[in-house]
């Protein structure tokens, strides 16, 4: 049993203490950037904390009392910043929702968590708890971040804050009375996990957790007040709150919008200088990155190719620890300049390095930005460790781990290569579900987290799968499918999802989703730009190109892991339609389901 032990002393005693300590340490500060319509709008912490102050008093006056759940059904933005900063000063406790969780499962989480009074974003989330308002029956008010209020039960954010002004004229230390008194026990979020299989269950985390959290992304000394964060990850998902509770902790500015389609745009206009994000995120602007270049001729492509190629020379030396001889150097410095740099400028030109988590990312992706200039740093961590346990940093890091443990948490390998958390970040249970918190967690109390993994000599933790996504086939061979789809993925830019199968089958098989942006740039460069999505996965020549893929992995394979077959599939996976989990992991049982019959052809 390998044991990695690490400490860190934190005594603030609550989120709430932590923001008006920041708020006292930086008031005049930027603190976060936001949109109002095409331009952004700077607010500094003094001007955050008079509006929190006023959100909180509301709460108060509303009669929410110690640990009571308020949800927020929102997607990114500063709102929801301000609210979850209300709610933390007014001593409740935040339940998060994805903004697009479907109406029946935000009634679940809800009413699961016996919210008392939730945050909307806009009319549309409002209908979704009108339509379920009798399944909800400890909800008393719904505070809109956007529309009107139209009958006693729902009110504007405007509405809450002029209510809460008014409760501190009668009671001016109300809010600060209420911060002093909480206490790191505290519960202080219930978060559901998203969970690629079964129903959601809230993990309950107290105020010490996120205290943590920011005291040991401070700790590593690695941002600090001159930092530009691009934050646009959901802030329902436990990586997202972690990033707010570094930026209370280090004092650095965030810019919040929270639209994925707009990252490239953002990145542009505000130029961070660190931005976190999930591997799908990375793997999308690899891919982009590629055909943008194979669209723009022969030239282009020349050219990009020359560079990536000295880069990875010079990459591959580094890593090596082998010297790197002048002309080498020399190239590499020409075409840094004259290629690699326009890849950085994608990014602002001032990003000194990505944080991935949530998943695995591809360690040829990784090298590949590497090379190109960009250091991504891996972390890891669950929602039961209130996001954070382990991460790489500028300094030490090593490619394809996800780093050391936190300061402050443990780390061991258990039974069947299990890797187990103890640690000031994790869970105080599941809401609700006492037996299932009691199997959460081993005899002596270190978190299960149900992955694989290993730490090395230096104490690099490096995560190697799931224990119940490993399969084995007929012949006795165990294959790790997230490792073959990763492969794939990198190599390929044209496909958004690659999936493996082949549980107690003689051979595996993939399922195949095209990117549609990314196929759509192939395809107008090979006489079929106006074939759509069915057309383009039924072309013999989109055949031909995967199946050229598909034979590049297998010769980088096992015997037993190579794909025999392969199908592709008639969409490509969404969070819509319920086959990806919010923060873009596959919801495979699902897939599976739904294509059994797909499936079951490649096997006769």
């Amino acid at each position: 049993m390998t044991h990695i032990d690490t400490r860190i002393d934190f005594d603030v005693p609550s989120v709430g203490a932590l923001f008006l300590d920041r708020v006292r340490a930086s008031a005049g500060r930027e603190a976060f950037r936001y949109r109002e319509g095409p331009t952004w709008t700077s607010m500094t912490w003094a001007e955050a904390a008079a509006r929190v102050e006023a959100l909180a008093a509301g709460l108060l006056a509303l009669g929410i009392a110690p640990e009571q759940r308020v949800g927020i059904a929102s997607s990114t933005r500063i709102e929801w910043v301000l609210a979850d900063l209300a709610v933390m000063c007014a001593g409740a406790a935040t339940t998060t929702v994805y903004a697009n969780t479907k109406a029946e499962d935000t009634a679940y989480i809800l009413g699961d968590a016996e919210c008392r009074i939730v945050f909307a974003e806009n009319p549309s989330q409002l209908a979704k708890l009108a339509a379920h308002r009798n399944e909800l029956a400890e909800l008393s008010h719904v505070v809109l971040f956007d529309g009107s209020a139209d009958d006693d039960w729902a009110m504007t954010l405007d509405d809450l804050a002029a209510l809460g002004a008014q409760h501190l004229r009668a009671q001016p230390q109300c809010v600060r009375d209420t911060v002093a008194a909480i206490t790191p026990d505290r519960l202080a979020t219930v978060i559901y996990t998203s969970g690629t299989t079964g129903v959601p269950k809230g993990v309950r985390l107290q105020h010490g957790a996120w205290v943590y959290q920011g005291a040991a992304v401070a700790a590593l000394d690695v941002l600090g007040t001159d930092d530009l964060q691009l934050l646009w990850l959901p802030l329902a998902h436990s990586f997202g709150k972690v990033l707010l509770a570094a930026q209370l902790s280090c004092g650095f500015a965030s810019a919040i919008d929270g639209r994925l389609d707009a990252i490239a745009d953002n990145c542009a206009e505000v130029r961070p200088t660190f931005m976190a994000g999930v591997p799908r995120v990375f793997e999308k602007a690899h891919s982009r990155l590629l055909t943008t270049a194979q669209s723009r001729g022969t030239f282009a492509r020349t050219l990009l190719a020359r560079a990536l190629h000295v880069a990875k020379a010079v990459g591959n030396r580094r890593r090596a620890g082998t010297a790197v001889p002048l002309r080498l150097r020399a190239e590499h410095a020409l075409w840094d300049r004259l290629v690699l740099a326009k890849l950085r400028n994608v990014f602002g030109g001032r990003i000194r390095f990505f944080v991935c988590g949530s998943a695995a990312l591809n360690r040829e992706i990784e090298e590949w930005f590497l090379d190109a200039g960009m250091l991504i740093l891996e972390g890891y961590g669950l929602t039961e460790t209130s996001g954070g346990a382990s991460i790489n940093t500028p300094s030490q890091y090593k490619l394809g781990t996800v780093g050391r443990p936190l300061p402050g948490t443990q780390v061991r390998i258990g039974a069947d290569d299990e890797i187990q958390i103890l640690g000031p970040n994790v869970m105080d249970g599941y809401h609700g579900l006492d037996s299932l918190s009691a199997t959460a967690f081993t005899d002596d109390g270190w978190l299960r987290t149900g992955d694989c993994g290993d730490i090395d000599a230096d104490g690099f933790l490096t995560v190697t799968g799931r224990i119940k996504d490993m399969f084995k086939t007929s012949g006795g061979k165990y294959v790790v499918p997230t490792a073959i789809e990763a492969k794939f993925v990198a190599l390929c830019p044209y496909v958004s999802q690659f999936l493996v199968f082949g549980e107690s089958r003689r051979y595996c098989v993939a399922l195949i989703a095209l990117d549609p942006e990314a196929i759509g740039v192939w395809a107008s460069s090979h006489g079929l730009a106006e074939a759509g999505y069915d057309q383009l996965r039924e072309a013999p020549a989109v055949h031909d190109l995967i199946d050229n893929y598909v034979s590049q992995l297998n010769r980088d394979l096992n015997s037993w892991e190579t794909i025999k077959r392969w199908a592709i599939l008639n969409r490509d996976p969404s969070v819509e339609t319920g086959e990806l989990t919010p923060s873009l992991k596959v919801k495979r049982p699902i897939i599976f389901a739904r294509n059994r019959e797909l499936l079951e052809s490649l096997y006769q």
